[in-house]
């Protein structure tokens, strides 16, 4: 029977005047993956800090097992900004010992590209200090799973990992045996990783089997079964359920829902995209031009990231670019928008961009743009239009639109420099959105979005008629809005992948192992003679004598440690020493495998 580890009892917690968690009761036990999901602000995140100890609640108790090994990745790290990254992640270990142990070396290689840490200067004795916010995420998230523990609680570990990294940390959690708590947007990571799920929603925690494509189709029946009226069914839930069903890509998870009731609810659900009806529409607005490229040269700075590039973005054609960070994925899409923004007047450093005289070009970019903090949120929304048409006979009011993205009425009237940066994210593109763009560039569109707000997006796009780039480390997100993806490999050429991401990850992975320098041919071996045997045997014996003392100094320096135990100072010197003795221990008895092994 799996032990329990955690103890979640009657839990309530309040900010302000708003109940975030109203008795709640949970546990979690060995064995558990457990995926947290819920609009932002809804009490994810103090639900795992409160599950962590991290967060005193209000009334009710959290229960630890006794001795629990515990390990948190929390939004803001710990780590000290003059230690290097070897002394946080590696410790006192020596760089025999470290290199030897094939955790350590998954780690390293799995979220920095090598064990020589590639894109950190000074490789692993790099000073934290100077360091991006993601690199410090990647260093704590390394430094969290090279240790041992009994459970993981992960507050969106996805966060700065590019589709590589997100799939490697996958594969790597899918096979440690610590129990898994995780709150993450990214919801193909849940399906490869969760076999439960905790949806948070006003002040309750709704808990489904499986991972996020279960989810999507328990929630949705117990909604079905919930409602009283049709027009309460009709929710994008049902039009998410339909694409799952329907045979949505990379689905891996076994699906724990009853089939009948699941193509009931679809039965007059269309598919997400009407693709012919958009490419008309969108051929109608755009002309037969958008974008061409002829012979293209993108540079930055001294760096040549694309050449001799010929392609053409068409009317109505759904683009996800992916890529290896720094392969020149956003760099591609400034220079498309520098074109634009000048009517093909500015070009890139070599070759021919042609803008189609239509071209009303929407760019998304990952800095959030400044507003003026006094503004209020309707207000900021108002100022590019009171209404917009989204195709299709569809027409919405600003108000509408805000609150299809999350603002309710009363948050329509918040100060936009009271928002939270997922909520200026919002808000930067609803305001995009509002200006009837027919050209959409997307570039990181899905970061600190929840997941509900995700959905509604997606269903917003579903009926937009225009172009689209999108580049996203969210695969969910690529595989749902766009119909193509396209990969820059770090070669300065753009190309098709016509089976998605998996295609992209496969790509990868053969050409890091062609990357990988060929283990050097083996010397011919040389003829040994009598006195070379009798030589080794000699230092056989004197390796197992020389081993047999430092057992016995081992032992008598494990005692003498044990009956200084108060004097700090005493025991401090002894396991320095013991230390030594280890390391010695250690080269000793790689020699004598060496020697044996010839003998």
């Amino acid at each position: 029977m799996a032990v329990n580890l955690v103890n979640v009892e009657a839990v309530s917690k309040v900010y302000g005047t708003r109940t975030l968690l109203d008795g709640i009761s949970l546990g979690v036990s060995e064995g558990d993956r457990i995926g947290v999901v819920g609009r932002n602000g809804d009490g994810k995140t103090t639900l795992i800090r409160m599950l962590a100890r991290l967060e005193e609640p209000d009334t009710g108790r959290v229960t630890h097992n006794g001795g629990l090994r515990l390990g948190v990745l929390t939004q803001h790290d710990s780590l000290d900004s003059k230690a290097t990254i070897r002394h946080e992640i590696i410790g006192d270990m020596a760089d025999h010992e470290w290199a030897g142990n094939a955790k350590v070396r998954d780690v390293l290689t799995g979220l920095f590209g090598g064990l020589d840490l590639p894109g950190f200067g000074q490789g692993l004795d790099t000073v934290i200090g100077p360091l991006s916010g993601g690199e410090r995420r990647r260093i704590a998230l390394a430094k969290l799973l090279i240790a041992e523990q009994d459970l993981l609680v992960l507050d969106e570990p996805t966060n700065h990992l590019d589709v590589e990294g997100i799939a490697w940390l996958a594969g790597h959690l899918q096979v440690r045996r610590s129990a898994l708590v995780c709150v993450t947007h990214d919801r193909w990571f849940l399906d490869q990783v969760c076999t439960r799920m905790w949806d948070v929603q006003r002040g309750a925690v709704y808990e489904y089997e499986g991972g996020y494509s279960d989810y999507v189709f328990a929630r949705a029946e117990r909604e079905r079964i919930a409602a009283t009226e049709e027009t309460k069914r009709q929710n994008l839930v049902r039009k998410e359920l339909a694409w799952l069903r329907r045979g949505a890509p990379a689905r891996t998870s076994k699906p724990r829902f009853r089939i009948e009731a699941a193509n009931a609810l679809i039965a007059d659900v269309p598919e997400p995209r009407d693709r012919s009806e958009l490419m008309r529409f969108a051929g109608a607005r755009l002309g037969k031009t958008v974008f061409e490229l002829e012979d293209v040269t993108v540079e930055a700075g001294p760096k040549t990231l694309l050449k001799h590039l010929t392609w053409q973005l068409g009317p109505g054609d759904r683009i996800g670019l992916v890529g290896v960070n720094g392969a020149g994925k956003t760099s591609l899409l400034r220079a498309l928008a520098t074109a634009a923004r000048t009517e093909g007047e500015t070009q890139p450093a070599a070759g021919k961009v042609t803008v189609g005289k239509t071209v009303r070009l929407a760019y998304l970019s990952q800095e959030v743009g400044e507003l003026d903090p006094s503004l209020r949120v309707l207000e900021a929304v108002q100022r590019v239009r009171d209404r917009v048409d989204l195709g299709k006979g569809r027409e919405m009011t600003a108000g509408q639109l805000c609150e299809q993205f999350g603002f309710t009425k009363e948050k329509q009237w918040t100060p936009v420099g009271d928002l939270s940066g997922g909520e200026r994210r919002r808000l930067q593109l609803l305001r995009l959105l509002m200006d009837e763009p027919n050209v959409l560039f997307l570039d990181e569109p899905t970061n600190d979005l929840d997941i509900e707000t995700l959905t509604q997006l997606e269903d917003l796009l579903d009926g937009w008629p225009g172009s689209m780039i999108v580049i996203s480390h969210d695969r969910y997100f690529i595989e749902r809005t766009t119909d193509t993806v396209m990969a820059l490999l770090g070669d300065a050429s753009l190309r098709m992948l016509p089976r998605g991401l998996d295609e992209y990850l496969e790509r990868r992975a053969r050409m890091i192992e062609a990357a990988a320098p060929a283990p050097a041919p083996a010397a011919p071996a040389k003829e040994k003679t009598a006195g070379d045997q009798r030589a080794q045997k000699k230092e056989l014996q004197k390796i197992e004598r020389q081993l047999n003392k430092i057992s016995d100094r081992e032992t008598n320096l494990h005692a003498q440690i044990a009956d200084n135990a108060t004097d700090f100072e005493k025991v401090a010197k002894l396991d320095a020493e013991l230390r030594e003795l280890i390391a010695e221990r250690d080269e000793l008895e790689m020699r004598w495998l060496e020697l044996a092994e010839d003998v």
